[in-house]
């Protein structure tokens, strides 16, 4: 369990999650998700055998601006859309958020990944929003003016990145959406969980898919 893996640092009460810890010193490295993501892509590149460079030199400073936009506004963005308990900061988020959905929508009809012809650190960090957006944000935070195959870009990208590198399946397959859906709208929401929609995660490799 994550909670004895904290207890194993001297960390007591503590149950979240990602987390990165180093078992020889038993410390744990980081739990915060951004920076993670970044220690993989620099201090752990040379353990890395998908040929993807997550945070590559010369792309290092677009990267760092994408990120600030992506999680302003559609990573947290949808947080503030779906927790908040005012109709103003809901719609400001909603239209927000859209706007930037249209935004990626655009990069992505002039090049195959957000910053070229590979996925980056921008690119992993946008998934797992856009990986949840239908089956999760589409209901339980109210963002639902489209569904994410509505727009074609971002549905191709979708079935690029779930087969960007080997073994994805293994953290975007149906269990790992049930787990999102169960933290959202049971621990989060009502506890009754949808049972739908039909057909995801699967549909995400499918171009052509219309719900």
């Amino acid at each position: 369990y994550v909670k004895q893996v904290y207890e194993h640092a001297g960390i007591m009460d503590q149950k979240s999650v990602p987390i990165l810890f180093d078992k020889e010193t038993k410390t744990v490295v980081s739990n915060e998700s951004a920076e993670i993501v970044r220690m993989l892509g620099t201090a752990m590149k040379d353990f890395i055998t998908t040929g993807i460079e997550l945070f590559p030199e010369d792309k290092q400073s677009e990267i760092n601006e994408m990120n600030d936009w992506i999680y302003n506004e559609i990573a947290n963005g949808s947080y503030k859309a779906g927790f908040s308990s005012n109709q103003d900061v809901y719609e400001t988020a909603y239209n927000s958020y859209f706007e930037a959905l249209d935004k990626v929508n655009d990069i992505l009809s002039k090049r195959k990944f957000l910053l070229g012809d590979k996925p980056t650190e921008a690119d992993l960090r946008l998934l797992p929003p856009f990986y949840r957006h239908d089956p999760v944000y589409h209901n339980r935070f109210k963002l639902n003016k489209k569904f994410l195959w509505e727009y074609p870009h971002i549905w191709r990208w979708m079935g690029d990145m779930m087969n960007c590198a080997p073994n994805m399946d293994a953290v975007t397959n149906a269990g790992y959406l049930d787990h999102c859906k169960q933290g959202y709208f049971g621990r989060t929401g009502n506890g009754s969980i949808p049972v739908g929609p039909e057909g995801y995660p699967e549909c995400y490799k499918n171009p052509n898919f219309k719900a």
